[in-house]
């Protein structure tokens, strides 16, 4: 994460096509504003539950529903994701910060938490404040894009002998990414049998708003968020890096590699989980290393130091959900590289867009 101001709203990407905004901070015991410390110190088996709270935070903020109905509010939680209160903001950014503080002493004094910390531009307060105003993309307007209901929303195109409807009978988004899917995981002698397609459906929403004309600040590109040297080793001519074909082409192949790579280090360290909860966790794990990348990954599962999470989590997997104990090795390693709130979040709002389509189809 780029900066940690509660009142210049902090700037984290899920890819970097978009800019994701959210107010957020972390338990902090006094004297001490050092909220790494105060991650590293919080129990592992508080990550209990921990996933399903967070998600339904993710989802007010996402949908725009529940306490997030309105975008100039903020909800608090603590370090356990557990919704404690709401409220309006003010009229300026420092009026705001001035009832953040006041409402998370009020928290505390009415026991509501053990301890609190005065947020400030510079400092991350405690209990967490999570802003309700994150405009990276509309949720709504993206499922009706990726269906083609929006106007002009529909396309059409050819990649590698796939034909994808035409300029007179163009189709819907998510049908050119079904053929496509299903194109180039058929052709693969491991195809990837790991990722649902409302997955990955739900993926290039989060990553780009399903938008195909999209360059982020680290020059990933396209609706998959792809960077030049990755579009370059699918073998795409510069000229096609952000057709949504060859996105698509290269992201599957992307998805078996990193398949193949995470596998044994995976089976290393959770190898003894039952299998229905080894494959969701691995599913989950898969995704979030299209994020962050399978070498942070395999740290995360193996170093000496980050891998301490994971290795709590697999010594006491029957107290933990598949999502607990993905969301808790990232939680108790926020703050070292690259693992950033972003990072917690992603895999968690991917899910949420998936049961929207999933609810859009029924």
């Amino acid at each position: 994460m780029s900066s940690f101001s509660e009142l210049t709203i902090v700037k984290i990407k899920y890819t970097s096509a978009m800019f994701f905004l959210f107010w957020c901070a972390i338990t902090i015991a006094a004297p001490t504003s050092d909220w790494k410390k105060i991650v590293r110190d919080t129990p592992y088996s508080f990550s209990k539950g921990a996933s399903k709270n967070l998600a339904e935070l993710r989802r007010w903020v996402l949908l725009s529903n529940g306490y997030c109905e309105f975008p100039n509010r903020h909800v608090f939680f603590d370090q356990r994701g557990r919704f404690l209160t709401w409220m309006d903001n003010e009229d300026s950014s420092e009026a705001t910060q001035a009832k953040l503080n006041k409402i998370r002493l009020q928290l505390h004094q009415n026991n509501k938490v053990n301890r609190w910390i005065e947020g400030s531009a510079s400092r991350i307060g405690y209990p967490f404040a999570l802003s309700c105003d994150q405009p990276w993309v509309d949720i709504g307007a993206s499922i009706d894009r990726v269906k083609g209901i929006a106007p002009q929303s529909k396309v059409w195109g050819t990649w590698d002998g796939v034909k994808a409807g035409t300029k007179t009978k163009p189709i819907s988004l998510e049908a050119l990414v079904e053929l496509m899917f299903q194109h180039r995981s058929s052709q693969l002698v491991k195809p990837i049998d790991t990722l649902s397609l409302r997955l990955f459906v739900a993926q290039l929403i989060i990553e780009s708003g399903a938008k195909k004309h999209v360059r982020s600040s680290d020059n990933a590109l396209g609706m998959l968020q792809l960077k030049p040297e990755v579009l370059n080793d699918c073998g795409i001519d510069k000229r096609f890096y952000q057709h949504r074909m060859a996105q698509v082409d290269c992201a599957v192949r992307l998805y078996v590699m990193i398949s193949r790579n995470l596998q044994p280090v995976f089976s290393s360290v959770f190898g003894h989980l039952e299998k229905a909860k080894q494959q969701a966790l691995f599913d989950i794990l898969l995704v979030q290393s299209y994020h962050s990348g399978i070498g942070a990954m395999t740290k995360l599962l193996t170093d000496n130091e980050m891998g301490k999470a994971a290795r709590y989590f697999a010594e006491h997997e029957q107290q933990f959900s598949a999502e607990d104990i993905a969301t808790g090795m990232i939680f108790h390693n926020l703050g070292r590289q690259p693992w950033g709130w972003e990072s917690l979040y992603y895999v968690l709002d991917i899910m949420i867009v998936s049961k929207s389509l999933s609810a859009h189809d029924s």
